[in-house]
């Protein structure tokens, strides 16, 4: 009886899916011109404008610079529009190209989020390309990459990276097991492959079986394994991207080989796994020294990618921040909120006995560990921006351009951050040729707002900026205007309109009401 109650509401979601597309969306079309926009491109270049730009097919044709600011544009040096051919008008807006999420998890049955909610809500924030490093299986996220692909559902492009051993009959306990399940994996379709760690022998077989089939790779050094086997033996080994900060610490230890556990340490105590992972980077090689700057040389010759997903661990340094953010109350579903509450069992739920020495300790983690962020990015090291939304107080979407501004806070420049969210992964995913940036021949993935983000990147949450008028009005600007994906625009202020009635009608259908840990009523 469950399993048919699931399987209408399956149909029912992909039917409203369907639904949504129609309505909030446009094309794909024959011809798209974009015009007048400022163009912020992904590599790097500060903005250009007014610019056209033509798509034919769902392929960039052309980017033409127009005119120039303030300055009357001559139709005749704008590319023409076609019969059926479909014209935006873009003037005074900001056009960059569509977000990568390198760290995107496609919801969770123990958080109650389906695709259908976690698609709107990164399409509504310009994420138009997501690696999901894992999840429910390499069947579910094939067969969502194959109705994207195919554009019969709101979704970004997808990459799905299989848990390692996931789907596997038994333990992989030999190297000859893990090429076997690599090849496996392979012929399925997956893009790549997610590590949290292994016995030696089984990374070093697992991961040069990948290399040697053409897939890439990402690994969380979950502490399990991270005695013998760190970021440095990953990259060594054939690893292209590492999650997280998790390995790299370890790789930077000087005068030992384990974390200092306290001894009475349990790892399944999830608070005394992330309040001792706070005291990571503060047992690492001190910044600049020779050990680290040897670590960090290293891994940028072996053209190593950094995904560090600093926003999902934000709450360990400033819990009441993380917990208040203003967007829980309309978009956050009633399941993953109680999801997020202290929990001896729900991952990431740690809030056990959360204060103010773990949050003081955690700002000093952040500091040198955004200290190694940066300093990599500058020597030339490939950095791209993931959220791994769902945990830990970070809503998918929302979380993305915090993401954003914590990289600002690292020391990266606007334009940096961009090119992170842009190109650096495309390049991490081997799609530069595809997307990443705008430029003849690629993809039509775009972002447009009417604000510019490299002023304010809080113009690109779904909830805007705040501003204070000329007429001391308070007012919100920004939000993303528009999503193009393969060339369809969509309206991604319509989708989070979607996003608030989903979470609005299972409010009602529970009696909800959000409320703060511990707070019984109001």
């Amino acid at each position: 009886m469950r399993k048919r109650k699931l399987h209408v509401i399956i149909i029912i979601l992909f039917t409203l899916s369907v639904k949504a597309q129609n309505s909030l969306s446009e094309g794909p079309f024959e011809q798209l011109i974009i015009r007048g926009v400022t163009l912020i491109n992904g590599n790097g270049a500060p903005p250009l404008g007014p610019v056209d730009i033509e798509v034919v097919n769902n392929r960039i044709k052309t980017v033409e610079v127009v005119g120039y600011p303030g300055v009357a544009i001559k139709d005749s040096d704008r590319p023409q529009l076609k019969d059926g051919g479909k014209e935006l008008n873009c003037e005074g807006m900001y056009l960059l190209p569509g977000f990568v999420d390198m760290h995107g998890h496609i919801g969770g049955i123990a958080q109650g989020a389906e695709p259908e909610y976690v698609f709107r809500l990164w399409m509504a924030h310009g994420i138009t390309t997501v690696r999901e490093p894992s999840g429910r299986g390499v069947d579910f996220a094939l067969d969502l990459k194959k109705k994207s692909a195919e554009n019969t559902i709101v979704a970004p492009r997808i990459l799905a990276y299989t848990g390692f051993g996931q789907g596997s009959d038994g333990t992989i306990n030999t190297p000859e097991k893990a090429r076997e399940w690599v090849r496996k994996n392979a012929q399925k379709g997956a893009d790549g492959v997610k590590f949290f760690g292994a016995e030696p022998e089984i990374m070093a077989a697992a991961l040069e079986e990948n290399k040697k089939l053409g897939l890439r790779s990402a690994c969380h050094h979950a502490q399990l394994s991270v005695a013998r086997w760190n970021v440095l033996n990953s990259a060594r080994a054939g690893l292209t991207s590492m999650e997280h900060w998790y390995g790299l610490p370890e790789a930077l230890f000087e005068d030992r080989t384990v974390q200092d556990y306290p001894l009475n340490y349990n790892y399944n105590n999830e608070q005394d796994r992330f309040e001792e992972a706070g005291k990571l980077w503060q047992q690492a090689a001190k910044p600049y020294s020779d050990h680290w700057n040897k670590v960090m040389d290293e891994l940028i010759s072996l053209d190593f990618t950094l995904d560090p997903t600093f926003n999902i661990y934000e709450a360990s340094r400033d819990l009441q921040r993380a917990r208040r953010a203003e967007w829980h109350e309309e978009y956050t579903l009633p399941s993953l909120w109680d999801f997020y509450q202290p929990s001896m069992v729900s991952h990431g739920s740690y809030w056990h006995y959360w204060g103010t020495e773990q949050e003081v300790v955690w700002k000093k983690n952040y500091a040198l560990w955004m200290t190694f962020v940066n300093e990599y990015k500058n020597r030339g090291g490939r950095v791209t921006t993931g959220s791994d939304s769902g945990f830990i107080f970070q809503l998918y979407g929302f979380a993305y351009i915090r993401e954003m501004e914590l990289l600002r806070e690292a020391g990266f420049h606007p334009l940096e951050i961009i090119q992170s969210a842009t190109l650096n992964g495309a390049e991490a995913l081997g799609m530069e040729d595809q997307i990443g940036t705008v430029t003849e021949g690629k993809l039509a993935d775009f972002v447009i707002l009417e604000e510019n983000p490299l002023e304010n990147l809080k113009v690109l949450y779904g909830t805007g900026a705040i501003k204070l008028t000329e007429n001391n009005e308070v007012v919100r600007v920004g939000g993303v205007k528009y999503t193009i994906k393969d060339g369809i625009i969509y309206d991604a202020k319509g989708l989070l309109k979607e996003v608030k009635e989903m979470v609005k009608a299972e409010k009602v259908k529970r009696n909800y009401e959000i409320k703060q840990p511990g707070i019984k009523s109001r």
